[in-house]
């Protein structure tokens, strides 16, 4: 029996991972959970999962979850009301929950970096769904792994089907599992796009784009953000810098490859060029119960890949016109240190103004080449945590500021 924590559990990570958590009770529990206002939601997973902790982000919420949950206190027995606890503090300390074997890592963005940090401090495995803990503190998060023996697991469906490839490989026999040790037999990472809401659009057309169509995913359905992180292949950018992180590959050996069916979740070319590929239907919920459950896999009752029904497999290079933000992502995690703090802090804020409709889709990565510029003069290539934090708030602000310019303005950005 494995305890869990689920950071971000009422988002779709920490949804999809409870859902499994429910398909195989006999091999998981859970422990703790954090959550961020669905108190609706966050109390029916109280009552059904009997976590010994929870954290809210919100520590004005903690009286009213209080409340609620002492009027259903008889509905919990035997079980007594978990502790509750709020704010950046109450989430780093149910992070570290001593009782969790393992903690995944669902907070969406920047905000998971921090609890993450906790739980790797106090010794726990981690099941990695945030990509902007490695993006933003990469050269903060690998060192602590080292210090405190924990293991990394990537349970992004790209990152986990590498993973999956490299089982078996001098890389996953190293005692140093997921710590950025290079392996002189893997060659070269492929990860696959789907090309996101935009693949079939001219780049001249962009300009264009509205909000309601690049949160229109023609694959997955996701939260707004990261459908918008698609559209602009930041997503895709992102990943290179936190597979550079994961498997200690250098960036000329990272490639994008456009895949429309996302059947092939990514894949791995080894010394002797043989080609690795980890296939399946597009669904997190099996690289989240890989990570749940390594070095094991568990039968399932899921809908097995049929090959005949997909019919075919289609790929191409990415069209550099239309996705800026994959070379702004590029450039930022060969220079190191906090430009990939300061970049994924612009393109979150970007994105967050974009989806208020108060900046156009093409302004996203004009304020983050922007931000990115800017950044460059100050950059601290070995950066501590409070560096990163400092930029990641920098560059948020240095995003609002630019959007201002932009509205008054739009030729004032680029001078």
């Amino acid at each position: 029996m494995k305890a869990l924590t689920v950071l971000g559990s009422t988002g779709s990570i920490g949804t999809q991972t409870l859902e499994i958590v429910e398909d195989f009770p006999d091999r998981f529990k859970v422990v703790a959970l954090t959550a961020g206002r669905n108190l609706d939601l966050l109390i029916s997973q109280i009552l059904r999962h009997r976590p010994e902790a929870v954290g809210l982000a919100d520590p004005d919420s903690i009286p009213l979850l209080r409340a609620r949950l002492e009027a259903l206190e008889a509905a919990l027995r035997p079980s007594p009301l978990p502790a509750l606890l709020g704010g950046s503090d109450g989430l780093c300390a149910v992070a570290a929950w001593p009782s969790a074997d393992l903690v995944v890592s669902g907070i969406v963005g920047c905000a998971g970096l921090l609890p993450t940090l906790a739980a790797i401090g106090a010794g726990k495995d981690i099941a990695l769904a945030n990509k902007e803990t490695l993006i933003a503190a990469g050269p903060v998060v690998l060192p602590a792994l080292e210090a405190s023996g924990s293991r990394l697991l990537p349970a992004d469906s790209e990152h986990s089907a590498l993973f999956q490839c490299l089982q078996g490989t001098p890389w996953a026999d190293s005692a140093r599992l997921s710590t950025g040790v290079p392996t002189p037999g893997l060659r070269r990472i492929q990860l696959t796009a789907s090309g996101g809401a935009f693949r079939d659009w001219p780049a001249a057309d962009l300009a264009k784009a509205t909000v309601a169509d690049a949160t229109s995913h023609p694959n997955w359905s996701m939260g707004r953000k990261i459908t918008v992180d698609s559209a602009t292949l930041m997503n895709k950018g992102l990943e290179v810098i936190e597979a550079h992180y994961l498997f200690g590959i250098d960036y000329d050996h990272i490639e994008i490859v456009i895949h429309p069916q996302s059947i092939i979740h990514s894949m791995v070319e080894l010394a002797d060029s043989s080609v690795l590929a980890q296939l399946g239907w597009p669904d997190m919920k099996l690289p989240l119960l890989y990570c749940l459950s390594w070095p094991e896999r568990f039968e399932t009752p899921w809908r097995r890949l049929d090959l005949t029904e997909v019919g075919q497999l289609s790929f191409r290079a990415p069209d550099r016109s239309k996705y800026p933000c994959m070379e702004l992502a590029y450039a930022a995690g060969r220079a190191g240190g906090t430009l990939p703090a300061a970049l994924n802090a612009a393109n979150e804020q970007a994105v967050a103004l974009f989806l208020e409709e108060r900046i156009h889709f093409l302004d996203i990565p004009r304020l983050i080449e922007r931000v990115c510029d800017r950044h460059r003069a100050d950059l601290t290539p070995t950066p501590s945590l409070a560096d990163v934090l400092a930029v990641d708030s920098w560059a948020r602000q240095a995003v609002r500021e630019a959007a201002s310019v932009l509205a008054a303005s739009p030729s004032l950005l680029s001078a």
